[in-house]
């Protein structure tokens, strides 16, 4: 098993552990408040524990060695997490705007603003050890599924810090719309933070190419082998954690198949160094080689 998967997996647990932690907190809170804003900071909450229940899913499905039905292995399962994820955020997001315009509209008040902020600067601390453990996961694995947990994750930052300011502008300030403004203003953020999860777990779904630089980037490095005469049809996508590259080169026409085979070894192992853990399959055509459907 790769280096990759038991940090994926160990970033997943560390997230389910910190939303049980913070649901348990939050829901005492936000009983004893009655703060608009904490119940949002709870339901978040709430959506986060399932989430990370997800994630953690997800990262255990992609850790699953290919099969022969699954030969490029079952790193989706964690974009399919990260859409699971974006449908709760948005639900958490709708469910909190709907009981904010509810309080603008009828109004009403909180109480107990020590619990709120207490319960707000807790959660503000242990989220923000979270973030910073999950980028690291994310910089060595590139994990789709954490990298969408972190996201939701780094929302609750702005968050937790809403309610605080929410608490203290409604009880110590006066100013009691405050509450259900900052309600309205979380669910915004929280959508927007969706939206984005979404394009990137659609992309990877959709096979998207890699970004542009890192695919020049890749040319640069495979065309330095001396014997290359040339590079075309390069295809690229990701699945989860894992990286697939396909690409054709033109090599000499009275090459043979034994020294072909050892160039193309010769490529990958350069691109090995710089793009580790890419799988690469190459396809060498004899320079000047025209397929029949490219012919006029």
């Amino acid at each position: 098993m790769s280096r990759t998967i038991p940090l994926a997996q160990r970033a997943a647990l560390a997230s389910v552990a910190t939303a049980c932690l913070l649901l348990a907190l939050k829901s005492y809170a936000a009983f004893q408040t009655g703060s608009v804003a904490m119940l949002g900071s709870l339901a978040d909450t709430g959506l986060d524990l399932v989430a990370s229940l997800v994630t953690l899913w997800g990262v255990h499905v992609a850790a699953t060695p290919a099969d022969d039905n699954h030969r490029f292995g079952h790193g989706k399962a964690e974009a399919l997490a990260a859409l699971f994820q974006v449908a709760l955020i948005t639900l958490s997001a709708a469910g909190i705007g709907w009981q904010a315009v509810t309080r603008l509209m009828h109004g009403g008040s909180t109480a107990h603003a020590e619990y709120g902020i207490g319960v707000s600067i807790i959660a503000l601390i242990l989220t923000f050890a979270l973030i910073a453990y999950q980028r690291h996961v994310v910089r060595q694995t590139g994990s789709l599924a954490i990298r969408a947990d972190n996201v939701h994750y780094q929302s609750d930052l702005l968050l937790n810090g809403s309610v605080i300011v929410a608490i203290i502008l409604d009880q110590y300030l006066g100013f009691s719309g405050a509450d259900p403004v900052f309600g309205v203003l979380i669910a915004l953020w929280l959508a927007w933070g969706a939206w984005g999860s979404a394009v990137t777990a659609i992309h990877q779904l959709m096979d998207k190419e890699w970004p542009e630089e890192r695919r020049q980037k890749f040319l640069m490095v495979a065309a330095r082998h001396p014997e290359l005469r040339g590079i075309h049809d390069l295809r690229t996508r990701t699945s989860g954690a894992h990286d697939f590259v396909q690409f054709h080169v033109d090599v000499a026409p009275d090459m043979t198949v034994a020294d072909a085979h050892r160039v193309m070894e010769e490529v990958e192992a350069r691109l090995a160094e710089d793009f580790p853990g890419v799988e690469i399959l190459i396809h060498p055509d004899p320079q000047g080689y025209v397929r029949p459907g490219d012919r006029a």
